[in-house]
């Protein structure tokens, strides 16, 4: 489904960042960022723009392509790996920053992926997550079509354990990102340093 959604002409979520994502990276120093599911580098290639090192992961070839030439377009350097994030290892104490926004995988996968982003990242670090909560579940506006695969604020908090939350919020805000993303959105943000 993603690859024929991707190599579609339009960018499916746009080209801009994530508003979340602006909020939460503003002021911080460059350093080396991990985006998950980062479908076709919009978030990664914003953070290219700033000065971060960036590594964009998505299961499409086509998304990490128009990723690719949306780092061209754009003059900057973004590394782009097409994997399956159930697959998928993160290192450890290997990056500054980790980008998860509307990354909604099976509850199975997200959880190991949880798991391993305090491991993964270095001493300070943080993860910035936004995603659609149950309450997204037949808004028309985006998301994912089955609850299972969206986030609560309290699931998170389980998930995390090994974070510090800095913020962690649910609520209904407006989401402009292309085709794919218009429209009032309900959402779970957290931003939680190791």
């Amino acid at each position: 489904m993603w690859e024929g959604r991707y190599g579609a002409d339009e960018f499916v979520y746009g080209t801009e960042p994530n508003e979340f994502l602006t909020e939460a990276v503003a002021g911080i120093n460059p350093g080396d960022v991990l985006c998950l599911a980062d479908g076709e580098g919009r978030n990664g290639v914003y953070l290219a723009t700033l000065g971060h090192r960036v590594t964009s992961v998505d299961l499409t070839q086509s998304g990490m392509d128009k990723a690719a030439r949306l780092a061209a377009e754009r003059g900057v350097e973004l590394t782009t790996v097409v994997a399956d994030l159930a697959d998928y290892d993160l290192g450890s104490e290997r990056w500054d920053l980790i980008v998860s926004i509307f990354a909604h995988t099976p509850p199975p996968v997200r959880r190991a992926i949880h798991a391993g982003v305090a491991s993964a990242l270095r001493p300070g670090g943080r993860f910035v997550l936004e995603a659609s909560t149950p309450d997204q579940i037949g808004r028309g506006t985006g998301g994912p079509p089955v609850p299972e695969l969206t986030m609560t604020l309290a699931g998170l908090r389980d998930e995390l354990t090994d974070l510090d939350l800095e913020v962690g919020r649910e609520l209904v805000r407006p989401v402009v990102e292309g085709s794919g993303h218009t429209g009032d959105g309900a959402v779970v943000q957290v931003i939680a340093r190791r």
